[in-house]
């Protein structure tokens, strides 16, 4: 069995599959699998990919969630890893990861810096720890520039699968939905101050996109999302005020990127299933930022971060 298995989903990336695949395989730390999900790819990706001793999966075209669900039940690594496929890591990471194996975590969060096609853009370099439960280790991750993506962190496959999760398919933003709750249920987890993961800055990338339809897509998928995680979290007894907090807050930004009736819409909705009771108050600068983002989420989000 293998330390790692490498999850990475391929469609339409032909630009950036290669340089991905390379700093995979060019790991000082050799005791990995490499499994390539081709969503339905329509380019040359995949001649690219054939190149690497990579286990390859095939399916038509389902999106991310199901590219990433598929590549993790073939899995048969002791830690789970997601990496976009436009994205890189750098050469020491796995290697970096391993040696906070030691207390059998269940996930190991490592440090991102955003890229583009000429270098570095922002290095961040958070807080590391180790030996925490979830709910301490998100009071402190939830801090970070980066949270609840997927690539940020390695998994332990048999926690994955005794709690059998899962990214929801058909939705975008599908990582809102799931690793918040990874990140609180788990039993220990460490963070490591290494940046080894690096996120290319792509214009016309999802979550960049102008598209008003995708922007009230991802939005309507936040809900969703939130909902989901807000049920998951209770049927637990765990201390989840930052948790909701976090969740929350992040679902009334999201909000603030829609325009006009939709807007006002979602803003009564939020309203009606007490989305803003959340929030924490217990200290007077948040208490403040709960009083403004309930009047106008629109306006004092353009002022407070």
């Amino acid at each position: 069995m293998p330390k790692f298995s490498i999850i990475v989903p391929v469609y339409n990336v032909e630009e950036y599959i290669d340089k991905c695949l390379k700093s995979i395989y060019n790991q000082t730390y050799k005791d990995f699998e490499v499994i390539v999900v081709n969503d339905g790819t329509k380019d040359s990706s995949m001649e690219y990919v054939k190149k690497y001793d990579a286990t390859i999966i095939n399916q038509e075209n389902k999106g991310l969630s199901a590219a990433r669900n598929k590549g993790a039940s073939k899995a048969k690594g002791e830690y789970i890893i997601f990496i976009d496929s436009d994205d890189y890591i750098e050469k020491d990471l796995l290697n970096e990861i391993n040696k906070s194996l030691i207390n059998n975590p269940d996930i190991v969060r490592f440090q991102i810096q955003e890229v583009n096609k000429e270098g570095i853009l922002n290095k961040y370099k958070e807080e590391s720890f180790e030996n925490l439960n979830g709910v301490e280790a998100f009071k402190i991750i939830s801090k970070y520039h980066f949270v609840e993506n997927a690539w940020s962190y390695a998994i332990k496959r048999k926690y994955y699968e005794k709690e059998k999760y899962k990214f929801r398919e058909g939705t975008i933003h599908e990582d809102f939905g799931l690793i918040p709750l990874v990140i609180i249920k788990a039993q220990v987890v460490n963070s490591i101050s290494y940046i080894g993961y690096n996120y290319l800055q792509r214009d016309l990338s999802i979550m960049s996109t102008n598209n008003y339809e995708k922007i009230k897509k991802k939005v309507k998928d936040s809900y969703t999302h939130y909902n989901y995680l807000i049920k998951e979290i209770d049927k637990t007894d765990l201390d989840s005020k930052i948790y909701k907090s976090f969740i929350s807050n992040s679902l009334i930004i999201k909000i603030c990127s829609l325009k006009g009736k939709d807007y006002k819409e979602y803003k009564k909705k939020l309203k009606k299933d007490k989305v803003f009771n959340n929030l924490l108050s217990n200290t007077l600068p948040r208490k403040i930022k709960k009083m403004l983002l309930n009047i106008s989420p629109k306006i004092t989000a353009k002022f407070i971060k």
